[in-house]
């Protein structure tokens, strides 16, 4: 997996989830919650969308790496094969 492709997971993702947020303009080093509304409620659907979609299990202990997209970008480029 590639990082466009992540991207394009994530966009689609978060215009599911919190189809308010304009996904185009986010700056990618800062924190989801700090650029639109997205509440732990979200934060989680976000995260288990990640995993059924890679099928894949992320511990709860590595959250907090994925509260932007440069860091699901980061941790998802270092999980998948």
């Amino acid at each position: 997996m590639e990082e466009k492709d992540i991207k394009k997971m994530v966009f689609n993702a978060l215009k599911t989830i919190a189809p308010e947020a304009d996904v185009e303009h986010l700056e990618p080093s800062v924190r989801f919650r700090e650029q639109f509304e997205f509440d732990s409620v979200d934060f989680l659907n976000l995260i288990m969308s990640f995993q059924k979609s890679l099928d894949i299990t992320i511990p709860e202990e590595d959250y907090p790496k994925l509260s932007s997209l440069n860091g699901i970008i980061q941790y998802l480029l270092n999980v998948r094969p």
